[in-house]
């Protein structure tokens, strides 16, 4: 009966389909819930704070979240343990329903102020693992139903090197953002450069590093990464 009922709970925020594992014994679910409890609390308090913020909210221990006010949030979002979040942008940070972002994760729109990083979009359903790094600078739009394995690193900038007279740090930057579509899964330690766009229902590799765009339904590895298969193709 209890299960039915988180179960239903779950779907009711938008995770169709969502059923709580049956091994999964009593005591334990109590204990998953009671954390629940604890951070939807800590989200609730959170949530005044921020410029949006459009259902549940769950917040982990000891994660900081800066610039609040520039953070749009949708229904059912988590945020775990010792996540930090930067929201200092032109544009913001936009974040969809039923996003997770797990322990570790660093999410930094801006480095240095003289220069403010674009702004940030995930759309919904999208799960980033632990430890994954999503540096913003250029804008980066991250696609509905997206899957980031642990360690993703996302970098949207480069710095300028050509003139030989003066130094990297004094030569500026370029910045083209990164695109990332609909239904892509980027697996574990996967790295993506500035300037890419990743197309529908991909595959990333593991530790592979992506620097060029990628067509729709490829499976892609290596460094640099270099198409495997297509997953529409026999």
């Amino acid at each position: 009966m209890i299960r039915k009922i988180i179960n239903n709970i779950i779907q009711s925020l938008g995770r169709k389909g969502y059923a709580v594992d049956t091994s999964l014994s009593m005591f334990d679910l109590f204990k998953i819930i009671f954390v629940k409890f604890i951070q939807l609390i800590r989200g609730s308090f959170a949530s005044i704070y921020f410029k949006e913020s459009n259902g549940l909210l769950f917040i982990g221990k000891y994660t900081k979240i800066k610039f609040k006010s520039k953070i749009s949030l949708g229904k059912s979002v988590q945020i775990g343990d010792y996540v930090e979040i930067n929201a200092l942008s032109k544009d913001g940070v936009k974040i969809g329903n039923n996003v997770t972002i797990l322990r570790n994760t660093i999410i930094e729109c801006t480095g240095v102020i003289r220069c403010l990083g674009e702004g940030l979009i995930i759309g919904n359903n999208v799960g980033i693992s632990q430890n994954c790094f999503i540096q913003v600078r250029g804008k980066i739009s991250i696609g509905n139903n997206v899957i980031f394995g642990p360690g993703v690193s996302l970098f949207s900038e480069n710095h300028n090197f050509s003139d030989l007279t003066k130094y990297i740090n004094e030569q500026g930057e370029t910045r083209k953002g990164i695109n990332i579509e609909d239904g892509v899964w980027v697996a574990s330690g996967a790295t993506i450069l500035d300037g890419v766009t990743i197309g529908a229902n991909s595959i990333i590799a593991a530790g592979s590093i992506v620097n060029k765009d990628i067509p729709p339904f490829t499976i892609v590895g290596g460094i640099p990464a270099k198409i495997i298969k297509y997953r529409n193709k026999k």
